[in-house]
């Protein structure tokens, strides 16, 4: 089962290739540094920290929609060219094809965290570029495990890409909700409690992006080890479910 998914994953990273991908993502560096450099001038005091700040957001939102994009916009087309279909006649079982795209995908995802983390070097020490080019390899690769996941059940891209959409900003707006959610305000207690408690339980199945390239790392130095540990669990947890997710609705799907 591994030549075939190694085979599929190859051909999905050229299919990335050829499609100017990487040409997208050199776009959006030089959009991002751009902007930044331009808000650098408006800002009155820590110009500097607000130029990496703004450019760390914008690389990291940049190469989340571009990679989920692909994602969907790949599985759809080949799925409406019957290629799907051709390659599972083939002697192999499904789980080498899904897992060869998502491979492919995965290595794919090393493109922009490589050259996203290299222009962080501009504003931060090398460690805390590295640290924050790991991290957002692994935020990249738990969308792109969830964009195949959708691609592959919604079937259509529109659908399939606002799914993505959704997903992403929960996972980093959750820990905010939950502050929000706990903390003391007006009005009747039963409603707020009854919201902290579904916020709190849709923490608990979302992962948590708001750890993942923090951009405190890139201004104060304040990334280790340690987070970035945790931000590897978290990855390697949540790809791994997603995964399975997305290989039980294939083989339950009549292809």
């Amino acid at each position: 089962m591994l030549s075939p998914s190694l085979i599929i994953a190859r051909y999905t990273l050229l299919e990335a290739l050829r499609s100017r991908l990487l040409w997208l993502f050199m776009l959006a560096a030089c959009a991002a540094l751009g902007l930044s450099g331009f808000l650098q001038q408006l800002a009155l005091t820590e110009s500097r920290a607000v130029q990496a700040a703004l450019l760390a957001a914008v690389l990291r939102l940049a190469s989340m929609f571009l990679l989920a994009t692909f994602v969907i916009t790949s599985m759809a087309r080949e799925a409406a060219d019957k290629g799907t279909e051709l390659l599972l006649a083939l002697p192999m079982p499904r789980a080498s094809y899904l897992l060869g795209k998502l491979g492919g995908y995965a290595a794919l995802a090393t493109v922009p965290a490589l050259l996203f983390g290299g222009l962080t070097t501009l504003f931060a020490p090398l460690a805390q570029s590295a640290l924050w080019a790991i991290s957002l390899l692994g935020e990249l690769w738990i969308v792109a495990a969830f964009s195949l996941l959708c691609a592959a059940s919604l079937q259509h891209a529109l659908p399939a890409l606002a799914a993505s959409s959704g997903f992403y900003v929960l996972a980093r707006s959750v820990g905010s909700l939950q502050l929000l959610a706990h903390s003391p305000g007006a009005g009747p207690s039963w409603p707020r409690e009854a919201m902290a408690s579904a916020i709190d339980g849709l923490a608990l199945l979302l992962p948590r992006l708001d750890n993942f390239t923090r951009t405190d790392w890139l201004l104060y130095a304040t990334g280790d080890w340690h987070a970035l540990g945790t931000v590897a669990a978290q990855t390697a947890i949540y790809v791994t479910l997603l995964a399975a997710c997305a290989l039980c609705d294939f083989y339950r799907r009549n292809i």
